[in-house]
């Protein structure tokens, strides 16, 4: 179930916390994720149909044009950015192998991305998981030769990792009628195979010098515009929702079981799902006024994305949803609030 609210209140705390505390110093921060922090390492991927690099994506981004970034403006990662007063960090496939910027922090996340190898297939390509943590094994090897392996292994026990990863497996994996592991699978084997990768690759990151990682857990995915076309009614799907809650239960056991298992391990789990749910049902109280539709005018049958013929809505700051996944900068600013409370 959804932590209570005093609960929820008490983990960000701790969450904001740990951020005091990385360094006196700017911290370096590494994402791993998918669409919901990707910066544009999808961009330099000749063959994934998992981009966003045409109008209307970076509307209202610095510039105003796209950037590889899965919504109208920032994402979370980049609002979180802001707030611990560092450069939102570049797209990993956008650095040059020797590059200095690799010292100060990465993002490695990835739209279709997933826990699993196979999720989002359909992409042909993704960096998964699995990818970016190869990808971020690279660049400790490329920091040993820059700065020696003992400041190497200082900066990386040092810096922060959020993780935001998991919401592909069910939108474009397990909830796709047409691919296997949604038949292949009852939800509770696939759950426990989710878990189970998870513990695999938290561990492999942790080998890696990986100290303080912030998992962030799932939203209300059954209420997102691509999920609630398919009820009847246009209600959010309560067993979506509900699958989505074990998830998160069953990584917060999880996170608990590697603290105890790997020394000085600090991990956190955010959950982010009671914040996204109330500012689905309760718009108004934050200053929006639609959260059932998406502002940009999209084709669920054809992917769900803001495509360049779409029409956008005519205030873009009163809509929680800006495609069919993916929420707009105003509904980012109102979340990284709440994970700074």
């Amino acid at each position: 179930m959804a932590m209570p609210v005093l609960a929820f209140a008490a983990l960000m705390f701790t969450f904001t916390d740990m951020i005091s505390t990385v360094s006196a110093a700017l911290p370096v921060t590494y994402v791993f994720g998918d669409s919901l922090t990707e910066v544009g390492n999808n961009n330099y991927l000749q063959y994934s149909l998992a981009k966003s690099n045409y109008p209307w994506y970076g509307i209202d981004y610095s510039g105003g044009k796209a950037t590889g970034r899965f919504t109208n403006g920032r994402t979370i990662g980049d609002l979180i950015s802001e707030k611990l007063g560092i450069a939102s960090p570049p797209a990993y496939l956008s650095l040059s192998g020797n590059d200095d910027a690799l010292l100060k922090g990465v993002n490695f996340a990835s739209g279709g991305a997933g826990i699993l190898n196979d999720t989002g297939l359909y992409f042909i390509q993704r960096l998964s998981f699995d990818d970016q943590i190869n990808s971020f094994k690279k660049i400790k090897e490329t920091i040993k030769t820059k700065i020696g392996e003992d400041a190497a292994n200082k900066l990386c026990y040092q810096a922060m990792y959020f993780i935001g990863i998991g919401s592909n497996d069910y939108v474009n994996n397990f909830l796709q009628p047409f691919l296997a592991d949604g038949q292949q699978y009852t939800h509770d084997e696939f759950i426990e195979l989710l878990i189970s990768t998870l513990d695999q690759q938290l561990t492999r990151l942790y080998q890696l010098g990986a100290r303080k990682m912030i998992f962030h857990g799932l939203g209300p995915l059954g209420c997102i515009p691509s999920q609630r076309v398919k009820s009847k009614t246009g209600q959010c799907l309560k067993r979506v929702n509900e699958w989505i809650l074990e998830f998160n239960s069953k990584v917060q056991k999880l996170i608990v079981s590697l603290n105890h298992r790997l020394p000085n391990a600090k991990l956190i789990f955010a959950d982010t799902y009671p914040a996204v749910l109330d500012l689905i049902e309760n718009p108004n109280t934050y200053g929006l006024k639609v959260s059932n539709r998406s502002c940009c005018n999209v084709d669920t049958n054809i992917g769900g994305l803001c495509l360049p013929n779409s029409k956008l809505c005519s205030n873009r700051s009163e809509y929680v949803f800006w495609d069919a996944f993916h929420p707009t900068d105003a509904a980012n600013v109102l979340l990284a609030e709440k994970l700074f409370i």
